[in-house]
């Protein structure tokens, strides 16, 4: 029956929203490959209904993560959100500015503005009370092949050439895993000289 039919989509959307871990974002893009437009949006209004998961704002959702010590969800997490919208637009973005400081763990502050580079249009949208942004920019600075890469050199811009502290290095250094350093290394040359300074000694002794 159509009812059973409808369940057990849901059911199967449910289970690759879980099979991707709580925190996750997404849109109905993710899914479109493999059920109807109709179809997802009805398994997803019933997730939501049901609290499995959550409605971030429109269009996006998430799969929240809860605090035992607060006792109930946690604000989404901006950077799934906003790889959620890059993968609805077929977007190219980076992490800049405190946001790459944040994913790097250089800064503890959580940013009240998250602003990524992209390919694609400017664009801007309020999550919880955080404001996303997508700045247009050119390809050079979102074009990296691996995303690391660009989070390192969007990191290294934001703390600025003269805070680029060995600290800081080690930071990074321990962050990334020293099987990338050599791709890493070749997918920033054409950086600017500080930064790719400092990335030749966050990644020395590449293999």
């Amino acid at each position: 029956t159509i009812l059973k039919m409808t369940q057990t989509i849901e059911k199967k959307i449910e289970s690759r929203v879980n099979g991707h871990g709580k925190g996750w974002s997404f849109t109905k893009v993710d899914f479109a490959s493999d059920f109807s437009d109709d179809n997802i949006h009805k398994a997803l209004s019933s997730l939501t209904q049901s609290g499995k998961i959550r409605r971030v704002s429109q269009g996006i959702y998430d799969f929240p993560r809860y605090s035992k010590l607060l006792g109930q969800p946690l604000s989404p997490d901006i950077d799934q959100v906003a790889h959620a919208l890059a993968r609805k637009f077929n977007w190219r973005i980076q992490p800049s500015g405190d946001a790459a400081l944040n994913l790097l763990g250089l800064s503890t502050q959580v940013p009240g503005r998250w602003i990524y580079l992209s390919d694609g249009p400017n664009r801007q949208y309020e999550i919880s009370g955080t404001t996303l942004t997508f700045k247009k920019s050119a390809l050079k600075n979102v074009g990296f092949k691996y995303a690391k890469s660009g989070l390192i050199v969007q990191a290294l811009k934001a703390l600025g050439r003269e805070h680029i502290t060995p600290n800081a290095i080690q930071s990074i250094r321990s962050q990334t895993d020293s099987a990338h350093f050599k791709r890493i290394l070749s997918d920033t040359r054409t950086v600017t000289s500080w930064v790719y300074d400092a990335i030749k000694r966050i990644c020395k002794d590449a293999r």
